[in-house]
């Protein structure tokens, strides 16, 4: 039994942000900056501002007075953008602060800050201001792991800039310039403002990556209000091209506000390919093109954007397993996991790209098929039909480790993640009693997904009319479908087992996973029933979604990352499911529960979902406990409340067939529920739903609505 932690890699949980009140995530594509509420990136914690998985700048610290201001508030409009709001702290005998400095923030390939002093007093004030700057180049994991760099960078000095250079090689480097003639000095900018009564003095700063020799192109202007600058361009173009969804519910319509907004900053384009967008997993740590998460994020968000999961599987199909390397897992057909860009990527993954991923190959297949209904373009659709044929090749050559027809993981070497599921921390798969299995595991959900890969690529095969291919897939699910009632179900607990061991041992956990077996669709209806009452039991229900792991489990820790806690994502996997089986007793009722809980979370949380929370029950704490070094925003949990919208509007396009299905169970807090500007194929089509209403206008004349 392997019970070693692994010290590389992304699997388990980064070490703690801290920090009192919690981090300020700001995030535009691959750009992320980490500080306190003060706006300060203080030596020696995670916080900073990273590019291409690096951090660029380790230290950001604004003195007035040679003392720290006093946090007011933050504002954070957009994802990528934040205002600071603080005051001198008053002077001795004095109780109130006459002075207010407000920090604007903005990260786009770089970061601009314009702080602005404000004197609210009856007198001419003079305010020292020095901001202390400094940046080691280390790479994203040694942050992420909580490993502190010895190399500092290499300071020079100009009349008008800070430049940084990476000590150890020169190949990154940081160029920080003010619009006001700062005092330069190494690792400090100052300046000494007279400010009149009821005046403003203020000065922009812009720190701008370098790559050897060269200066990164930056969007960032002086003087550009954030409203017009590029990433504000960016994200008002995504909200021209995506749906607009609102709801009479108010808490739902801020959930889903903050999703699209999400959703528009985490999307990265690739520059060199006309633009092409995918979604980065989330911030702060996995700023990149992730398989798993990228893929589900694109599903969750196709009643948004079908683009946004073109682009992402383009990206993917582009980088897919083509040789066997052990170091980096490569296999032909995988898709794979992470790509990183930063210092040590070679060290850690074996090179910029890791496979090491179970179920991004069959979520890649089954995500075609999907973005074909929701109105891909058959060209684009088949020119990708060759990646989805290499993953179900992946699936049946290499998956299967041992022959008995069930996708299996086990790491290559010693370097790679133990567990290779969307549960990857080392410990996140076990038995009831808490213990840990023995390689290769194949989990419950990835014969699921698997099992819908070949229908979804049957789906495909019939509509360019291959029928036999069709055919033939189909059957291989359904031999798949039956093989794991077989293996899988526990009739003595009432559940399917988390995962079979390399011994065929059911892991006999009663885990979050059987609710990604619903939502794929490989549970019979009766197995389904007892599946749903297991769901339902306390154990599993927190109040605010479903926990990951049984409380009555042996691992269960409310604290833990994998083993207890709450994913967002993964209990709107869970009501799909459940909506799916919507026929079966309890199923809708359940979800309902379930998506009213995760957004009463949300709510706590200022509308934007966290990647997770603690398990703790609803009746324990009246608010959710959040998880000290979770994501946000992180695209998977933004995009969750997309998915609970989907499930319960019953929506189900299918251009190919021009039919457009909406059964709509919503629950009744919901009010009205309005998809504006819905782009299916060639067609915009507007739908309202109200109870059990349903109002489709545009909608083609040969197109049919279904709604019973």
């Amino acid at each position: 039994m392997n019970e070693e932690v692994p010290t590389v890699l992304n699997g388990g949980e980064p070490s703690a942000l801290g920090g009192a009140g919690g981090a300020v995530t700001l995030v535009e594509g691959s750009t992320f900056c980490l500080s306190d509420r003060l706006g300060d990136v203080e030596p020696g914690t995670p916080y900073g501002l990273f590019f291409r998985d690096a951090r660029v700048l380790s230290r950001w610290e604004l003195r007035l007075d040679g003392q720290r201001p006093e946090p007011l508030s933050v504002l954070s409009p957009e994802a990528f953008t934040a205002r600071f709001i603080l005051r001198r702290p008053p002077r001795v005998g004095a109780a109130d602060s006459t002075v207010l400095i407000v920090r604007e923030r903005l990260v786009a390939d770089g970061l601009r800050e314009t702080i602005t002093v404000e004197n609210m007093g009856r007198e001419t004030t003079a305010v020292d201001l020095q901001l202390l700057i400094d940046a080691d180049f280390v790479d994203l994991f040694a942050v992420k792991e909580g490993r502190t760099a010895s190399a500092r960078a290499e300071i020079l000095v100009t009349d008008l800039e800070l430049l940084l250079n990476d000590r150890s090689d020169r190949s990154r480097g940081l160029s920080v310039s003010s619009s006001e003639t700062p005092v330069v000095l190494p690792g400090s900018l100052s300046w000494r403002a007279v400010v009149p009564a009821g005046g403003s003095w203020q000065t922009e700063i812009l720190a701008q990556p370098t790559m050897g020799s060269q200066t990164i192109h930056s969007p960032l202007r002086v003087g550009e209000h954030y409203e017009f600058s590029e990433p504000s361009r960016k994200i008002a173009a995504w909200r021209d091209t995506a749906t607009n969804i609102t709801s009479t519910d108010p808490r739902l319509a801020l959930v889903l506000a903050r999703t699209e907004s999400d959703l528009g900053a985490l999307q990265i384009h690739d520059d060199n390919r006309g633009g092409r967008p995918f979604v980065a997993a989330g911030a702060p740590w996995f700023m990149t093109l992730f398989g798993r998460d990228s893929l589900l994020t694109a599903w969750m968000a196709l009643p948004l954007d079908v683009g946004l999961a073109l682009g992402t599987m383009q990206q993917l199909a582009e980088m897919q397993g083509q040789r066997v390397d052990p170091m980096t897992e490569e296999e032909p057909g995988r898709i794979m996991h992470e790509m990183r860009r930063g210092p040590a990527s070679g060290a850690v993954l074996g090179g910029e790209t890791y496979y090491g991923t179970v179920d991004a190959t069959p979520l890649f297949v089954m995500l075609l098929a999907q973005a074909r209904r929701w109105g891909a373009e058959t060209e684009a659709v088949q020119a990708l039909l060759p990646a989805a044929d290499a993953a179900l090749a992946w699936i049946a050559d290499y998956a299967d480790r041992d022959g008995d027809g069930f996708v299996e993981y086990r790491r290559a070497t010693d370097r790679g993640l133990i567990n290779q599921g969307w549960k990857d921390s080392f410990d996140g798969i076990n038995d009831a009693a808490g213990h840990l299995p023995e390689p290769p595991i194949a989990l419950c959900e990835v014969q699921g997904y698997a099992y819908a890969a070949l229908l979804a690529r049957a789906e495909l095969a019939e509509e360019f009319g291959d029928g036999t291919t069709a055919g033939h897939l189909r059957d291989r699910a359904a031999e798949l479908r039956t093989k794991f009632a077989e293996a899988f179900w526990l009739p003595e607990k009432g559940w399917f087992a988390v995962a079979l061991d390399g011994n065929k041992r059911k892991l006999d956990a009663l885990t979050s996973n059987i609710g990604h077996c619903l939502w794929s669709g490989i549970v019979s209806d009766e197995h389904a029933a007892e599946v749903i009452k297991k769901l339902s039991a306390a154990d599993m229900d927190t109040g605010f979604g479903l926990r990951t792991l049984s409380s009555k489990m042996g691992a269960f820790n409310p604290m833990s990352y994998h083993n207890g806690s709450v994913w967002p994502h993964d209990t709107a996997i869970g009501v799909a499911g459940l909506l799916r089986y919507r026929h079966i007793p309890g199923a809708i009722e359940l979800a309902t529960r379930l998506a009213e809980g995760l957004l009463d979370a949300a709510g706590s949380f200022g509308g934007r979902l966290p990647e997770l929370f603690c398990g703790f029950p609803r009746s324990k704490f009246a608010a959710p406990v959040p998880y000290p070094t979770s994501c946000s925003p992180q695209a998977w949990a933004s995009a969750a409340p997309l998915l609970l919208v989907r499930s319960f509007l019953g929506l189900d396009p299918d251009i190919p067939r021009r039919t457009l299905t909406v059964l709509p169970h919503l629950p009744e807090r919901w009010g009205r529920v309005e998809l504006t500007d819905l782009r299916l194929g060639g067609a915009v089509i507007d739908l309202v739903v109200e109870g059990d209403r349903v109002t489709a206008s545009n909608l083609p004349d040969d197109w049919r609505l279904v709604t019973h």
